[in-house]
């Protein structure tokens, strides 16, 4: 079993910064991907941000410039540092991990989620 668990959400006014964290833990074989989705009050989910084992990254254009990406290997955690916080922001963000867990099966697993409040 996969584990994510989440930290750093809040509240934070407009144009400040927060950084998230995200550490997998369990029955990890290999980490092929690691990446950010968000999903606000009424809207669908979208992804936010993601970067591969290999460091490529990518980037929803709405967070482009503000946002960046970034991980540790060693501790199977991402973090995404988030600055210029705009309203629109407000989200809850959900981390999400794919790759190959024991046994070489898929593994695809989702964090339970921190909420992120831009507001004055």
């Amino acid at each position: 079993q996969v584990q994510l668990v989440e930290s750093g959400g809040g509240l934070v006014q407009p144009g400040g910064s927060l950084r998230l964290s995200c550490a997998a833990s369990g029955s990890i074989f290999r980490i092929n991907a690691m990446g950010w989705y968000r999903q606000a009050p009424g809207k669908e989910r979208e992804l936010v941000a993601r970067i591969s084992s290999g460091g490529s990254t990518n980037y929803a254009d709405s967070v482009k410039g503000r946002f960046t990406i970034s991980r540790d290997n060693a501790k199977n955690t991402v973090y995404l540092q988030m600055n210029s916080l705009k309203p629109e922001d407000t989200a809850v963000y959900y981390c999400n991990v794919v790759g190959v867990a024991y046994g070489l099966g898929p593994l695809d697993a989702w964090g339970q989620g921190t909420l992120v409040t831009v507001s004055s």
